[in-house]
């Protein structure tokens, strides 16, 4: 593993802001220039791997805005410390992770983010990646005018449905009509065996969102073996397609899965590509 994820990262070049939306106080981890992008980490939190993958869209043009949702920003993740946050996030008021037909609430604070974002940084709109936990994050942000460019990573919500959207009907309806209105892609990312995003949950997505949902289904063999404790012990499967399963070489598909998501980005953010 690069020894430089081994070691919590201080995040010292992204600007921290407290920041108030709905009536609700956040951290939200800012750096670059561009159009925004609104990174969101997976379960336990914003580590080196996740911190890495932001720094990979700022350095592609973007203002990366990466939101702290749960857990302690920068750590590497362990076991004990990421079950404890993870047990906290699934009964946190924010959250439904066990619900398949109801969206979290904390879906409302980051379209507010993600409007905000859009009035700090001007362009045509924003991007949105979630990954694992926050996953169908990125899809119900799409009913904020502002968000252009959805990316769901091995969206793993809700935890006891394989084939649950974590959205509630009427919400969905309503983003497949903005999809089709405003002629919107979502791009969907996950391991062939992944226990936390499964097939089923991919094929209720395209039943549901029809051609509007891009999916990419990566072999497991293409996932990194070396990763940090948690992954290793409490993952225990092929998952994180663009932080901690990534192998960072040329000719890797996780590597080409996160060049299709900033490619992805830039069509659709950036008015000169």
């Amino acid at each position: 593993m690069n020894p430089d994820l081994l070691s919590d990262d201080p995040l010292h070049d992204f600007t921290p802001r407290s920041t108030t939306l709905d009536g609700a106080t956040k951290v939200v981890h800012v750096a670059g220039r561009g159009p925004a992008v609104i990174v969101m980490t997976e379960m336990p939190g914003i580590s080196p791997q996740v911190a890495r993958f932001a720094r990979w869209v700022r350095d592609a043009g973007f203002t990366v805005y990466m939101p702290s949702l749960f857990g302690r920003d920068g750590a590497v993740p362990a076991v004990d410390e990421g079950i404890a946050v993870f047990r906290r996030a699934c009964v946190s008021a924010e959250f439904r992770a066990m619900a398949a037909n109801e969206s979290s609430p904390v879906t409302q604070w980051l379209r507010a983010l993600a409007r905000q974002a859009h009035g700090e940084c001007g362009g045509p709109g924003v991007g949105a990646i979630g990954m694992c936990f926050t996953g169908n994050f990125a899809l119900s942000m799409t009913l904020e005018p502002a968000l252009l460019a959805p990316v769901m990573c091995q969206p793993s919500l809700p935890m006891n449905d394989p084939a649950g959207m974590a959205m509630a009907p009427d919400e969905l309806a309503a983003v497949r009509d903005r999809l089709e209105r405003d002629d919107l892609t979502v791009m969907a990312y996950r391991f062939e065996s992944d226990r936390h995003c499964r097939a089923q949950r991919f094929a209720a997505f395209s039943q549901a969102l029809g051609p509007r949902f891009v999916a990419r289904v990566l072999p497991d063999s293409a996932a990194n073996p070396d990763t940090p404790p948690f992954f290793d012990q409490v993952v225990a499967s092929p998952h994180s397609v663009v932080t901690a399963h990534l192998i960072d070489e040329a000719g890797q598909p996780t590597r080409a899965a996160r060049d299709e998501i900033l490619a992805f980005f830039a069509k659709r953010l950036h008015t000169d590509s």
